[in-house]
């Protein structure tokens, strides 16, 4: 099959990937002049380095992005050291973890700050709270997560402590917006995925570089394999003829014939591309309820080190934000002779999106000195500030089960992105699998044809 992929972010890497594997032409177009969507590195020619886009960190429970990574050769540049360390004001640390010891005291109510009968309103909370991840009640969709932390008594230490933390880091949104069944569809899907592979949950981070880790490994598949790669290529609409598909249409009035299509945009690009596409209302009307949340990430030169401990620590107290910061030395085993790079990451950052870039320098370097009482004389060399206005979408309360599926009512048809429904939600992963969904979708219709 002639097979067009419509995207070049992860979820359209892999699809094309994963159809190159299979034996069928791929072209992939992509509206901008690189791939990688929200995946990429962005090098800063003042220092000549090459930070990412944010810290993108990933689950033990990953297996559709390690599935990628094994196709495009780059696997072995993950790492999962099987903790990270939260850091209080004054620069007091302790170190996080799901399994162990550490694990063990965060389910008995033993978390930084949570003292007295706190840590028992604590340990019963958590434990109503895994069984209706287990068990999940109707409700839980009619709710927000933080109406769900009072509904089962958490006290508000042990919310500041970790799981309006944790909220934020599987939402990418604020307790008080995200729907409660989002945590918990993720927390149970961890859970799953931690017995089926006999792996306590952790999480990792990537050795080097996004477009080293994602895309080089990716263009080279593509390079030995004949895939045409088309940049400025933009997509106007998918088209369709007695109920298949059969091609797409670009801005320029082109039209590419296919056998088979993959739309592989992100949630808000969407609309208008399958105006032709049988139910596409519905999947219009599902796309404008997932609306975006911003996150900035700020990647620090600094004239020198500021006494991390960890690869990567989470500030405790992060006053509705989860701020989290990210030692590129370790992680990347980074020569700082020139200067030392600290990134950081706001997630939820809704205040700090209208800020300038030396406002939002301004407030990080303050955050740090607050933590880190070897980074009170810093000095920033550089600053480089990255704002992702649109970099991962809200689901609130009512909006479960509105993703839709990657199979569509055209035949040869599929949908990938991490907005469409998986087993996670806006995830490296939720990306992924939905690629693998979409191809089998493509591969089946490919031998319905042939039958």
């Amino acid at each position: 099959m002639h097979c067009v992929i419509v995207g070049g972010g992860l979820a359209g890497l892999a699809s094309a990937v994963w159809l190159t594997e299979a034996g069928h032409r791929v072209t992939l177009l992509e509206r901008r002049g690189s791939l990688g969507g929200r995946t990429i590195a962005m090098p800063v020619a003042a220092v000549d380095d090459v930070p990412d886009n944010g810290q993108h960190v990933f689950a033990s429970g990953y297996e559709h992005l390690m599935r990628y990574l094994d196709s495009v050769g780059t696997r072995q540049y993950v790492e999962f050291p099987g903790q990270m360390t939260i850091r209080m004001p004054g620069g007091a640390t302790r170190r996080s973890a799901f399994a162990g010891i550490a694990g063990a005291r965060a389910a008995l109510g033993d978390l930084p700050g949570v003292t007295g009968l706190d840590r028992l309103r604590t340990m019963r909370a958590q434990t109503t709270l895994i069984r209706h991840v287990l068990r999940q009640p109707d409700w839980l969709d009619d709710i927000t997560a933080d109406e769900w932390f009072r509904r089962i008594g958490m006290p508000q230490s042990a919310r500041d402590a970790l799981w309006d933390g944790i909220v934020i880091g599987l939402t990418g949104d604020k307790p008080e917006i995200s729907s409660a069944k989002v945590p918990a569809d993720l927390l149970v899907t961890g859970i799953r995925q931690a017995r089926k592979t006999r792996t306590p949950i952790s999480i990792g981070y990537p050795t080097v570089d996004l477009d080293t880790l994602f895309i080089d490994g990716a263009q080279k598949v593509f390079a030995d394999n004949g895939v045409e790669v088309r940049h400025r290529a933009v997509a106007a609409s998918i088209d369709v003829a007695d109920g298949a598909v059969a091609g797409v249409t670009l801005t320029d009035g082109e039209h590419i014939a296919a056998d088979a299509v993959i739309c592989a945009v992100p949630v808000w690009n969407i609309r208008g591309l399958l105006d032709k596409v049988p139910g596409h209302e519905q999947i219009y009307a599902a796309a404008e309820q997932l609306t975006p949340v911003p996150i900035v990430s700020v990647n620090l030169y600094l004239d020198r080190p500021i006494g991390m401990t960890d690869w990567g620590e989470i500030l405790l107290g992060g006053e509705g934000v989860l701020e989290q910061v990210w030692d590129r030395q370790r992680m990347h085993g980074r020569n700082p002779q020139r200067a030392h790079l600290y990134s950081t990451t706001v997630s939820a950052a809704y205040d700090l999106t209208t800020k300038s870039n030396a406002a939002i320098t301004d407030i990080q370097m303050q955050m740090l000195r607050r933590y880190f009482p070897e980074a009170t004389d810093a000095q920033v060399i550089h600053s480089h500030v990255v704002r992702m206005p649109k970099s991962t979408f809200a689901q609130r309360p009512g909006t479960a089960g509105i993703r839709p599926d990657q199979r569509t009512a055209v035949r040869g048809l599929a949908l990938a992105g991490d907005w469409t429904r998986t087993d996670w939600t806006t995830t490296m992963e939720g990306a992924c699998q939905s690629a693998a969904r979409a191809v089998e979708v493509i591969l089946q219709s490919s031998k319905g044809d042939r039958g």
